[in-house]
């Protein structure tokens, strides 16, 4: 079988995206996906990724940086409303610190004195499958109920 169009074979955000490899998606449309973290900062960490694939941001067409970024203003206000967080940590590396050479935006819910400090992330775990569902329902429904 061969890749959609806009894809790279064997890129894990990219087969996400596909639905090809399971993910707790909380948003998907034709200019991106948003999935939680396998490995998050906190519970509920999302990422956003765009639909084609692009490597950094300096790669991402001008014309599809502002609807990207209209996503990924709605996940940061779906991540701290639906999780009541008292805010979010928004931020991308591009090549350096980049574990996955697609794309990808980091939505950290935050609060006072949660333990993060600078770029030293801690990592969580979600109790079980059930619990990371749980986590993308909130964030889902939430960026759902907001016009």
């Amino acid at each position: 079988m061969s890749a959609a169009a806009g894809t790279v074979p064997g890129c894990p955000f990219c087969e996400i995206a596909a639905g090809a490899l399971p993910a707790h998606v909380v948003h998907a449309d034709d200019v991106a996906v948003a999935f939680l973290d396998a490995r998050p900062v906190f519970k509920g960490h999302v990422l956003v990724v765009p639909r084609t694939h692009v490597e950094t941001l300096t790669d991402l067409p001008v014309e599809a940086v502002g609807p990207f970024f209209t996503r990924v203003r709605a996940l940061a206000r779906a991540v701290e409303d639906g999780l009541a967080a008292a805010g979010t940590f928004v931020a991308m590396n591009n090549k350096v610190s980049q574990s996955v050479p697609h794309l990808h935006a980091h939505i950290v819910p935050r609060n006072r004195k949660d333990g993060l400090r600078g770029f030293f992330w801690p990592r969580v775990k979600y109790e079980d499958d059930t619990e990371a569902a749980t986590y993308a329902k909130r964030i889902r429904e939430t960026l759902e109920a907001t016009p």
